[in-house]
Formats: C-alpha cells, structure tokens, sequence
C-alpha cells in the first residue's frame, strides 16, 4: 500500500503517531513531540531567522498580562509585559532617574536582606518612589532617595532610602501650652513625644537600619522669629515646610532688619510629594510640621491638604520621616 493512497488529515492531535524512518530503522513519534525535536536538530538561529513575525496576528495595545518571550542563560523563559518594563527599568536606569519614578509596588511585610543589600551598595535595584512595606497595619513608602547625602556639618555618606507612613502613627502635641520657647529642638514633641515614634519606626525595620545624620534644628526663638539653631544627630524627626510642599509657607521671613534663623538641609521637596501631591495627606488628618511660625504657633499639614498652623498645645499627627539603611 502506497503511502499516498491513505486518507489525508490537515491537522494533528497532541496523541497522534507518525512513522519516522532512519538508519535504526521504522519507528513511532508522537505528533506532540515531533516540532520540539525538528527545532533540536536545527539552530534556533536558523529556526528564528525563518519566521516571518509580519504573518502573525499584529496587535496595536498590549496589557500588563500579556506575556513576552525571553532568552534566558538557562533556556527560553516567558514574562509578563508588566514585569518586563519594571525589569527593564530596574536594570539599566541610574539612581537619579530612580528618584524621578514613581511604581507604588508592594515590598513585603519586612525589610529583606536582599533589599538592604541593595539599599547598602547604592544601586537601590528593586525600589521605585511610592513603593511600600506594609509592616502590621501601618504602610511605610519610600518618599525620596539619598536625600540627605553630602549634607551636614559632617557629610552624610551612606546611600539610604527615604521613608516616612501613610498615615500618622498617634497624635501628640508640640508643647504643654501655646508657646515656640526654644524652637523645635525646645519642644515637648522634641523632647518627649518623639520618642513613642522612634520605638514604632526601630520595631518595624530595626534600629541599625535607621539612618544616623547631622541635621540643622531651630533652637530659639525671638519675637515670634526662629532666631537660632544648632547641627544635632538625627533619626526620626518631624518634617518641615519645605519637604512637603517645596517652599516654607507659614515659617516667618525677615522684616528688613531682622533676619530669622531658617537655615536647613532639608531644602527641596521630597520626591513623593512633587510628583504626587496625594501623597502630602493621603488620609485627610491633619499632622505637625516642625517650622516654628510665631511665638505660639508651629506649622502643620491641615485635614484638607492645606498648609496651616496652630497653637501648639494642639493635639495633632505625627508622621515623621526617616533615613533606611542597609
């Protein structure tokens, strides 16, 4: 019987058996095996540079589902078109560019050792602007990157991310009573009402992963005016004006023949907030700021997103900020 006087089929199932014959003679190969040992015998350079990708079907959009093939040391591998752009991303852009995107992308419930490899080498792979920990109930995102290197009386060195909550972690007040007597550094919250914070910032990532860095704190105040300050070791502090909306607001400027003590390193906008202003109360309470305003006011991010202030006997948020290390 002739080979082409069987019946002819157009397409093959997976189970299907064809005969193959060769030097060791007649033998069977499913039809489900036969297209990978055709491309085993031929060079995928060969088997790539036959196909004609124009005779696919094209499509115009993609969605973060859809899946990329990559040639992978170890074989071909398949990979979501979100994971790749994220990838591509993280694998050639520099940390200033870093600093410029945000990705918003769940972290895990704890700082790895992976992460504060990458965190203590500088290169940051892995970490985008908005991307968080969520440790118990609190949110903890990434607001800048390195920050505060190359700033204070003595340099800060040490590649960190910068991360402050999502939401305040309790409310404290300023002072006892409606007074700026000392300026922030002089303050209740500076002296006492830190501290609770300090111990929920060391318990979610560990106290040696906490950044230890020269800031410049307003220590008095004259006539309303913050008139001086001094370059103090800082962990977890409140932040200022400027790190929230890029300029001081309510902080009080010279009159001509005074001039106010408003020098600091924290000195532009903190990368979350330029690019997604939300951010700045993304829960609609309202929290200290540490600008002394007047002889009884300090600033605060008020419920609606504006810059205010207020007496500071007033019970209010506290959202610090702090440098991660690895």
């Amino acid at each position: 019987m002739k080979i082409t006087d069987y019946e002819k089929v157009t397409q093959l199932l997976a189970n299907n058996v064809l005969l193959v014959d060769g030097d060791g003679g007649t033998k069977t190969i499913l039809a489900r095996d036969l297209l990978a040992a055709l491309v085993a015998v031929s060079s995928s350079q060969d088997y790539l540079a036959k196909m004609n990708v124009s005779q696919l079907t094209q499509v115009s959009s993609v969605s973060a589902t859809d899946r990329l093939m990559v040639s992978a040391a170890d074989g071909n591998k398949g990979i979501t078109v979100n994971d790749a752009f994220w990838g591509i991303l993280d694998a050639v852009i520099s940390v200033e560019q870093r600093r410029n995107i945000f990705r918003g992308k769940n972290l895990g419930t704890a700082l790895t050792t992976a992460q504060k490899a990458q965190i203590r080498a500088g290169t940051f792979k892995g970490f985008f602007i908005g991307d968080y920990w969520s440790i118990g109930d609190r949110i903890w995102r990434i607001v800048d990157i390195n920050y505060w290197l190359n700033s204070g009386d003595t340099s800060c060195t040490t590649p960190h991310l910068v991360i402050m909550p999502d939401a305040a972690l309790y409310n404290a007040k300023m002072n006892e009573t409606n007074i700026t007597t000392g300026g922030y550094v002089g303050s209740l919250m500076y002296t006492a009402n830190l501290a609770n914070a300090k111990t929920l910032v060391n318990s979610a990532f560990g106290s040696t992963n906490i950044l230890t860095h020269r800031e410049y704190l307003t220590n008095a105040v004259t006539n309303g005016y913050p008139s001086a300050g001094a370059w103090y070791d800082s962990t977890v502090e409140l932040p200022n004006e400027i790190m929230m909306y890029g300029s001081l607001v309510f902080t009080p400027a010279g009159d001509g023949s005074f001039v106010p003590n408003r020098y600091t390193i924290d000195k532009t906008q903190l990368a979350l907030m330029k690019m997604y202003p939300r951010f700045i109360n993304p829960g609609r309470y309202w929290y200290w700021l540490r600008d002394v305003v007047s002889s009884a006011r300090f600033a605060y991010v008020s419920g609606g997103g504006a810059p205010a202030c207020d007496g500071a006997s007033g019970s209010g948020g506290v959202r610090p900020v702090f440098g991660l290390v690895g």
